[in-house]
């Protein structure tokens, strides 16, 4: 709990990327600052690129509390801090910076304990395998919740021989058998009890049709456009769909909490913020 006194002062956050003008980020931090009462807090998005990440980061005085960041700069960020957590050391990536009192820099990941989160709250709580479609850095991320999660065989579906190796390296690091098919067999993919999709927007749309009759569970990162093609054949299926949502705000619960000591972040109101937001668009 922060003291009544910090509460008072005016403190800042930000998400950093490029592109980020359409992340959700201050819509949801902002929904948990009101929530929580904290109203000199304040939360913005700035356009920055792994260049001027550093730069960035000399100017942060000390009403700076934390950030959030996004693509390109979850791995640039690590040579600027002065530790890391074990979760974000795990996969070579940090999706949020807490600034403390005294200075130092402490980097983590939030949207893998945010991904296992995402899943509990839809009752999956361990599965015996899973299939991943995509290799990219969200598949990363994916394998090590995985790795906390799935207590059999993990079969990444991959465009390269390049792209496989990746995943099997990724396998090796976190523990996690990773068997790796061609994508052309990906239909296969929703014979597990839980697919996960890390694959840029309408990638997987072609494979809406293969959806099978009583289909386990969909995790599909992406919020934007949603459903996907693939969500909503699921859904149709009575599959259980989790979404790129649910992921974004289970992680920025978690960064509420690291950045402000508050604890627990109000999920439900960040939820409803980032729902009208998106419907806006």
């Amino acid at each position: 709990m922060t003291d009544n006194k910090a509460e008072s002062q005016h403190r800042k956050a930000a998400v950093l990327g490029s592109p980020i003008a359409h992340s959700l980020s201050p819509v949801l931090h902002r929904a948990a600052y009101a929530e929580l009462g904290l109203a000199d807090w304040t939360y913005d998005r700035f356009e920055v690129d792994e260049a001027a990440l550093p730069g960035f980061m000399e100017k942060l005085g000390p009403a700076w509390a934390g950030l959030s960041l996004t693509m390109p700069l979850k791995r640039a960020v690590i040579p600027l801090l002065d530790e890391i957590t074990p979760t974000a050391s795990s996969v070579e990536a940090v999706n949020t910076v807490v600034l403390t009192a005294d200075g130092r820099r402490l980097g983590d990941n939030t949207d893998i304990p945010g991904m296992i989160a995402a899943l509990r709250e839809r009752g999956v709580r361990q599965v015996e395998r899973a299939s991943v479609l995509g290799a990219g850095a969200t598949a990363s991320s994916a394998l090590a919740a995985l790795s906390r999660i799935c207590t059999g065989e993990v079969t990444a579906y991959v465009r390269s021989e390049a792209r496989a190796a990746e995943m099997r390296g990724w396998g090796e690091r976190l523990g996690v058998a990773v068997r790796t098919a061609p994508w052309e067999d990906a239909a296969e993919a929703f014979a597990a009890p839980l697919t996960v999709a890390t694959t840029p927007a309408g990638t997987t749309d072609a494979l809406a049709a293969a959806v099978p009759d009583r289909p386990g569970t969909l995790f599909d990162v992406l919020y934007e456009p949603w459903p996907t093609a693939l969500a909503g054949a699921w859904a149709d299926r009575g599959g259980a769909v989790v979404g790129g949502l649910d992921l974004l705000v289970h992680q920025a619960v978690l960064q509420v909490e690291q950045m402000t000591g508050r604890a627990p972040a109000p999920l439900a109101a960040m939820r409803r913020a980032g729902e009208a937001a998106l419907a806006a668009r």
